[in-house]
């Protein structure tokens, strides 16, 4: 679905209570309180790629729809249009993606929302892949970051890659062979994002052939 006239897509299936793994339980907890604040607050996450902070602020972002706040969720990876942090602080939730991809420019106007946010009494959270001293970032808003509450998130283990491949699948009403888990890892890619790309492929595949997802079926989409 598209948001408030940015050009950025959210994925449905990206909620906070279909978030699978255990190790950053008590991140998720908080977000779930974070909703129901009514004072203003900064949350930095960081963590490895597809440790699941993209899900968990596209996650909130449409908790937050749900209880009729106003909301932007941006995603510095994407093209972003000029001035996007300019007249955000009219929102009650602000979710930034990858803030370890900001431009000099964006940097600047980061540094100016945050120093809205009590004023304008928003929540801003921010995520990216180093802790806020690694950041190749300006100095002041480096500082302003770490002074956020800040959570770190681990990547998961092939076994909770698994539950979360599982949970998908089960989500999708599809019919998988249980065994096909142990040979993807074998044979395609341990990492979760090309994982889950790929179960989407699967699934258009086995919906325009009528077959169930197995073994065979997988061999013929790699090697195609």
């Amino acid at each position: 679905m598209n948001q408030m006239n940015l050009p950025f897509i959210l994925d449905s299936k990206m909620l906070l209570n279909n978030f699978v793994n255990g190790k950053n339980r008590q991140v998720v907890e908080f977000l779930y309180q974070l909703l129901n604040y009514k004072s203003s607050s900064i949350v930095y996450i960081y963590g490895p790629k597809s440790c699941g902070k993209t899900h968990l602020l596209q996650g909130c972002t449409f908790a937050a729809l749900e209880r009729d706040l106003k909301t932007v969720y941006i995603d510095l990876l994407q093209e972003a249009p000029a001035q996007i942090f300019v007249g955000l602080e009219e929102n009650d939730l602000i979710c930034i993606d990858n803030v370890d991809s900001l431009d000099k420019n964006q940097q600047h106007e980061l540094f100016n929302l945050y120093n809205l946010s009590r004023t304008y009494n928003f929540k801003l959270i921010v995520s990216g892949v180093l802790p806020t001293n690694e950041l190749m970032l300006l100095k002041d808003l480096k500082t302003r970051l770490s002074l956020a509450t800040i959570f770190s998130m681990t990547a998961p283990d092939d076994d909770i890659k698994k539950e979360i491949i599982e949970k998908q699948v089960k989500d999708r009403n599809l019919i998988i062979d249980p065994n096909i888990y142990d040979y993807l890892f074998k044979y395609y890619s341990r990492d979760l994002e090309r994982l889950l790309s790929f179960i989407n492929k699967l699934e258009e595949v086995s919906l325009q052939k009528k077959n169930n997802i197995t073994i065979p079926l997988i061999k013929r989409v790699i090697n195609a």
